[in-house]
């Protein structure tokens, strides 16, 4: 049985995630940080749809410390894939920055998922094949201003997983980036309706990304033949940035 651990599953792009991952078959890990009744009625909507596939909500602070983090990975069952999607911003100039935001930015979007990795990469080896995939952002590529730290971030993931793909490429792990431009989720809607028309405006395809527009790659690049793709940032923009 494939299975994959997807966290940030209760997000705009982790639900469309898990949607078109339970249509391919897959058993999955519905991870949460903080809304466990909406990855308890995940899991359990796809459980009747999908009744000879397991689906398991689980919980975990990305702010949790090492030993929480280590305890989390050694209850999980075995695993072929795990899929990055949480992520949070903070939108505002680096000199106003609460230092304790600061933390938490990097922390929940890069600390902890390369610490995670760490744990993890055992589990997935043992595998003939295995995948990891981190959502990213266009912004890691071609930072934002009021989004240093966020930018900063996604690019660290970047030069992260270029690396690390190198560490464990002939176990048959690839590790691979996503990065969206402008997604229809509630990340962007701290921008008012005229910055986010301007935004749209901006972006060749005319249109922001839907989550089922990242799931459809994400969903790719599990599958068993995309083992030569390894060490890469694929940037799903419409065209935008460039």
């Amino acid at each position: 049985m494939q299975r994959a651990l997807v966290f940030g599953a209760t997000g705009g792009i982790g639900q469309a995630i898990c949607a078109d991952l339970a249509n391919a078959g897959w058993s999955l890990y519905v991870h949460c940080s903080q809304n466990w009744q909406k990855a308890y009625t995940m899991a359990e909507g796809m459980s009747q749809k999908y009744p000879s596939q397991d689906f398991i909500p689980i919980k975990l602070d990305f702010l949790a410390k090492n030993d929480e983090l280590k305890e989390f990975v050694s209850e999980l069952l075995p695993v072929n894939a795990v899929v990055f999607a949480q992520g949070v911003t903070d939108y505002n100039f680096v000199s106003s920055q609460n230092m304790t935001k600061i933390d938490e930015v990097l922390h929940i979007n890069l600390i902890t998922p390369i610490k995670l990795t760490g744990l993890l990469e055992p589990h997935l080896i043992k595998n003939d094949y295995s995948r990891i995939v981190y959502l990213g952002s266009v912004y890691g590529g071609s930072g934002s201003a009021m989004e240093a730290v966020y930018s900063s971030s996604k690019s660290g993931l970047e030069r992260f997983a270029q690396a690390y793909s190198r560490e464990v490429a002939s176990a048959n792990l690839t590790v691979n980036v996503l990065a969206p431009g402008a997604v229809n989720t509630s990340m962007n809607s701290i921008l008012a309706p005229e910055a986010m028309e301007e935004v749209r405006g901006e972006i060749p395809v005319g249109r922001l990304a839907e989550g089922k527009d990242i799931s459809y790659w994400v969903k790719t690049l599990l599958d068993v033949n995309s083992g030569y793709l390894t060490g890469q940032t694929i940037y799903v923009s419409g065209g935008w940035l460039i």
